[in-house]
């Protein structure tokens, strides 16, 4: 049982989808998109998911928000209250309703997931709306403090998406997603599409909300300079599957996984000796409908060894806290940020 002040634990989580083909539309295979995924989030905190593209973190998200139904695992919630917890993996949709309070998102797409004949008035007072939380005055008021707490003005109100830039409408995304005052923001890629100035904005800007409204944040992103700035922890995933978990200071300081060690060589570094140091992994992902046997990394490898490629290594405690997915993880004497000056 987790301890009291753990909001998310998910466990085991599996999505597998089916590929059909054939006039009867038969399963000939499946794409394991997640396969065996595991973390707790605690009240509070910031939990970093990080990998390359397609390596199932968006599906991760999606599945807590209940976009998708997993094929196995459990995502154990606790609501505020004192209530007890919930297995969103098997709670009916209907019953899903409440809880949605608890648990927004913000997605990597602002003007994608923005009303365009919506004005930004309608677009953050629909959720109250819709949950009967305000309305009349009061309604009008939770709008205007909801628009100022992102850093917009009230002027704002009356216009609609496509008069604001890409960093002003993710901000009325992040206003959106908290006119409930959730308890977990997940955050997918939400500021991959914006430049680097307007990136430290929104960062720094959800930091900020994390302080006055004490929200947890699992955080998606192949970023991690980005990730670093505010996670207290990290999951890295290749190809469905947990490589390492970590709180951050030991794993940017010393990872004990290959692949961790390859993604943070290509960081920008400050050091100008360094520059040029970067691993280039040879191939390409592994394949998700088909994974090689033995450690799904092992093709890509510069440390691989012969029972690399017969044993799927398990996800093993290193030091406390600290678990990775290698067969060489005590062995191995990595790189990580802290040597290679990361520009983070």
């Amino acid at each position: 049982m987790p301890g009291s002040d753990v909001l998310l634990e998910v466990t085991d989580l599996k999505k597998h989808f089916p590929i059909r083909a054939g006039v009867l539309k038969k399963t000939v295979a499946h794409v394991k998109a997640v396969d065996g995924v595991s973390f707790s989030i605690r009240g509070g905190e910031t939990l970093g998911l990080v990998g390359e593209s397609g390596c199932g973190k968006t599906t991760v998200g999606r599945m807590i928000m209940g976009a998708y139904r997993p094929t196995s695992g459990s995502i154990w919630f606790q609501p505020p209250n004192g209530e007890p917890r919930v297995d969103l993996a098997s709670i009916k949709p209907r019953d899903m309703k409440p809880l949605r309070r608890h648990i927004q998102m913000v997605f990597q797409d602002p003007f994608a997931s923005l009303n365009p004949r919506m004005t930004v008035r309608e677009i953050l007072a629909e959720p109250l709306v819709v949950n009967r939380v305000a309305r009349g005055r009061e309604l009008e008021g939770r709008v205007r403090e909801l628009i100022e707490l992102v850093g917009l003005r009230i002027q704002h109100l009356n216009r609609y998406p496509h008069a604001f830039s890409g960093g002003q409408r993710q901000r009325i995304s992040i206003a959106r997603a908290l006119a409930l005052y959730p308890k977990l923001l997940v955050a997918d890629e939400p500021t991959s599409a914006l430049d680097v100035s307007v990136q430290a904005q929104i960062v720094n800007l959800a930091l900020e909300i994390q302080d006055q409204l004490g929200l947890a944040y699992l955080f998606i992103s192949h970023d991690l300079g980005l990730i670093r700035h505010f996670s207290q922890r990290l999951v890295l995933m290749y190809v469905g599957r947990v490589v390492e978990y970590a709180p951050a200071s030991p794993l940017f300081s010393r990872p004990r996984h290959p692949y961790t060690e390859a993604l943070m060589s290509n960081v920008p570094t400050t050091r100008p000796e360094l520059v040029g140091r970067k691993i280039i992994l040879k191939g390409e992902p592994a394949d998700p409908i088909n994974p090689p046997p033995g450690c799904p990394f092992h093709p890509r490898c510069l440390y691989a060894e012969e029972i690399c490629s017969r044993v799927a290594p398990p996800l093993e405690e290193v030091e406390p806290g600290h678990l990775a997915a290698c067969h060489f993880k005590h062995a191995l004497n990595l790189t990580g940020c802290d040597a290679l000056g990361c520009a983070i």
